[in-house]
């Protein structure tokens, strides 16, 4: 059972990036998928979720109306599009599969890191 998020990198701040979270050995859409984010030097925070049921989706305020979370479950994966990024959204970025949002109990996979800077 595996999970691996990727897609992070360095991008200048209003700039665009989409993150992947890829599982192996098991089915993701069985799954609530949460995105999490922890910046240096700060607690982890959550960012988006979406069910495994009836595909509602949550957002942060932080992030509401920039980042988009979708499911391709061809693919067993699982996005977050994020638009207009800000510096403050520089942190590395998990993805955690669970019964619920809060990535309590779930499986979570390695992070991948999103700078946002010029």
């Amino acid at each position: 059972v595996q999970l691996q998020a990727s897609g992070g990198g360095l991008v200048q701040p209003g700039g665009s990036l989409r993150l992947s979270c890829a599982a192996s050995g098991f089915t993701l859409d069985l799954y609530v998928i949460g995105w999490f984010r922890q910046a240096p030097g700060k607690e982890r925070e959550w960012v988006s979720c979406i069910s495994s049921s009836d595909g509602s989706i949550y957002y942060a305020d932080s992030v509401k109306g920039r980042f988009t979370i979708s499911r391709d479950n061809a693919k067993n994966t699982v996005y977050l599009q994020m638009n207009s990024l800000k510096p403050e959204d520089t942190a590395v970025y998990y993805c955690a599969a669970d019964v619920d949002c809060s990535g309590s109990n779930g499986y979570w996979g390695q992070g991948t890191l999103v700078t946002v800077s010029s």
